[in-house]
């Protein structure tokens, strides 16, 4: 995830941040479930202040765009990723129930393949 921030910007700091995480959920570099950084972390990455940050993340909370799980951390949702939420459902029952079987990551993979080219 690359974010930059231009100081001599009129967008405000929190703004930046806010709109470059949108876009890069919206473009899919960020998918539906990816964790963003911790507030602090990504606050001493880009050099401003942790509630600068954290007001992106607010901000983008109450849009629907992230959900924040507690100690789990804050994570981008379907809809700021445009994938369905029946999808994403779908996609993580598959998941619990080959790992419950047994099949390794690669092989379930390879299912899904086999199964969307059919």
């Amino acid at each position: 995830m690359t974010i930059t921030i231009d100081p001599d910007s009129p967008v405000p700091p929190y703004e930046q941040v806010r709109l470059r995480i949108a876009h890069l959920a919206a473009t899919g570099e960020l998918a539906a479930g990816t964790k963003l950084p911790p507030v602090r972390q990504l606050a001493t990455d880009l050099g401003l202040a942790a509630n600068t940050v954290a007001r992106a993340y607010r901000e983008l909370e109450q849009a629907g765009l992230v959900e924040t799980r507690g100690r789990a951390g804050t994570v981008i949702t379907s809809r700021a990723a445009g994938t369905s939420h029946l999808a994403q459902q779908a996609a993580a029952a598959y998941a619990a129930q080959t790992r419950a079987l047994g099949v390794p990551a690669d092989q379930a993979l390879a299912l899904v393949r086999a199964a969307l080219e059919q």
